[in-house]
């Protein structure tokens, strides 16, 4: 197999010209000139998912149908398409959509029936059952040009009926008022459904009243992360006055192929680190780097049993670590009292790695590439008010932190869908089109200053309320100070391979890599806002009120695998 960097893959700027929103330093994948033969497997990034009696392939080429933008700001408007280009004997489920302003890089999933090749003990396995795909029995007008008191001029939003036992699993959009052809898409057999659910209002038109509106939003599977079956399609959902406690008339499809064989396999996942994997980059500011665990053990790092009163030195492997079990509160990780303390807190950037998880996403027709990054301690935070700034003494520190950013690679095509950006207790997932790269297609990660919360660009951003510039300043910036994720970096657990991948003995660590402190902050606090103008300090002690838990007690964080997102999909 090839290396991925020796693909024929073209990155081009958006010139201001095709989309206004993106800087010049942004690069998009030119796929028409992409080659996948030297590193595709039978099922990753051949184009197809068999996700059982159906197979889906994605179609990116679409026809203009009918934009918003005549009647809505620009920047606000929507841009409906139908899929073209549709492979022989694939059938189209819904029309697409997405803003206007944006690349149109997105796709809409087309199906056909396959036969089974699963064993009869399979949930699918049924010879009586009906065909997967069937045509809808008739539509029905959820919106045109006379709703309300708008006018959408020459736009029709049709919803399909589907037949007995079967579900819809999106809409039609014509420009004229006739009924769409019965023939024009396919409904899906129920039990090869999933449910879904709204995401982001995309579109709001016509009149406050309810009656009178017509919404547009986007869908995603309810059941989601490394367990979750169910698969986007690429469609939306869109009603007049629609109640949030109805269920949708429409849905998502469900991955019944227990095999994945859309999954990488492990050449493949090496290959896909190597060609996309970011570089992190430190501001140049930062005191506490990351280093390996290895190094975090072997320099002093000590397990601690309740009850006890010294630590026990912990080897390199971690294999003197109680694993399984909960977070109980028995044992912890802490950091010598001799003069090492200072030492480790400081990390190893040398010895520094990412620790990759890999896992299946939306239904297996998505890899999520989990990178986490340990950095032995975690630094004080600064407060800013106004122009302002107020470094904290204690409050944000904590003794081992644990922070992560995750690819999202489409497993049609192998491309980088996104990156999603860990951020203490949240995070954001950007698009590939808007990322930074530092080189070809690897993305740059930028960590921010003591906290080690990951973002896309370098700034300042304000974990707080940036309307009133009053909060937790998060310093990210370029630097000398980096890690190399392509080179740099230990896979330490892709579950769906099975025995392909041996998970390290501390993963199984499931306390905390840190003591908890729980010390005064009221102080400290006080005197922050006792020193404001009269005016601000009642809407800074609001503010105060709402930051996270962690920033008032010193806690050290659990380990990746005690994490909800090991598991789960990510809080997108």
């Amino acid at each position: 197999m090839q290396s991925l960097n020796r693909l024929p893959l073209t990155l081009k700027p958006f010139s201001s010209g095709s989309n206004p929103s993106m800087a010049s330093s942004k690069f998009l994948v030119d796929t028409n000139n992409l080659t996948l033969t030297d590193w595709c497997g039978k099922g990753f990034a051949s184009g197809l998912v068999n996700l059982g009696e159906i197979e889906v392939s994605r179609v990116s080429r679409f026809e203009f149908i009918w934009s918003s933008s005549a009647m809505l700001d620009t920047k606000k408007a929507v841009t409906f398409y139908r899929p073209v280009g549709v492979p022989d004997r694939f059938h189209i489920l819904g029309h697409h959509c997405q803003p206007s302003d944006k690349p149109l890089r997105s796709f809409v999933l087309v199906a056909r029936e396959v036969e089974t090749c699963l064993p009869e003990t399979a949930d699918i396995y049924n010879q009586d059952k009906s065909p997967p795909l069937k045509n809808p029995l008739d539509f029905k007008l959820v919106w045109n040009q006379n709703a309300g008191s708008m006018e959408m001029s020459g736009v029709y939003f049709w919803l399909p009926a589907p037949p007995e036992g079967y579900k819809a699993l999106g809409y039609l959009v014509t420009n004229k008022p006739d009924k769409p052809l019965l023939d024009e898409m396919c409904c899906v057999r129920t039990d090869l459904t999933d449910k879904c659910q709204t995401y982001r209002l995309i579109l709001t038109a016509g009149s406050g009243k309810p009656e009178f509106s017509f919404q547009v939003w986007s869908l995603r599977p309810c059941e989601r992360g490394m367990l979750g079956k169910g698969v986007s399609v690429g469609t939306f959902f869109c009603s007049s006055g629609w109640n949030m406690r109805e269920d949708l008339p429409v849905a998502c499809l469900k991955n019944l192929n227990h095999m994945l064989p859309a999954m990488p396999n492990l050449q493949q996942i090496h290959a896909l680190i190597k060609h996309y994997g970011p570089t992190v980059f430190f501001h140049p500011e930062e005191i506490y780097l990351p280093s390996s665990v290895a190094w975090f053990f072997t320099n002093g790092a000590l397990l601690y049993t309740k009850g006890g009163s010294k630590g026990e030195g912990i080897d390199a492997t971690g294999s003197n670590l109680p694993v399984g079990g909960t977070n109980d509160g028995q044992f912890w990780i802490d950091l010598p009292i001799d003069d090492k303390r200072d030492f480790l807190k400081r990390g190893d950037l040398n010895s520094a790695r990412l620790y990759v998880h890999v896992k299946p996403a939306i239904g297996g027709t998505f890899t999520d590439i989990a990178m986490w990054v340990f950095c032995p301690f975690n630094g004080p935070a600064t407060l800013k008010i106004g122009i302002k700034n107020i470094p904290l003494s204690k409050i944000g520190e904590h003794v081992g932190d644990w922070e992560h950013f995750t690819l999202r690679i489409c497993n049609f095509s192998g491309e980088l869908y996104s990156i999603y950006f860990s951020q203490h207790s949240g995070g954001e997932c950007v698009d590939a089109y808007d990322l930074d790269y530092i080189e070809g297609n690897k993305a740059i990660v930028y960590s921010s200053k003591c906290g080690h919360a990951s973002y896309p660009h370098p700034g300042t951003y304000i974990q707080g309320s940036s309307k009133l510039g009053i909060g937790i300043r998060n310093d990210a910036a370029r630097s000398n100070l980096y890690v190399d994720s392509s080179i740099h970096y230990e896979l330490v657990a892709a579950e769906y391979l099975e025995n392909d991948v041996t998970e390290p003995q501390w993963l199984q660590f499931m306390r905390q890599w840190g003591p908890k402190i729980v010390y005064d902050t009221k102080t400290e606090l006080d005197k922050v806002i006792n020193a404001l103008p009269r005016m601000l300090r009642y809407s800074v002690k609001n503010l105060f009120n709402k930051f996270p838990v962690e920033l008032y007690g010193e806690e050290g964080p659990t380990g990746p695998k005690e994490k909800n997102n090991w598991i789960q999909d990510e809080r997108w």
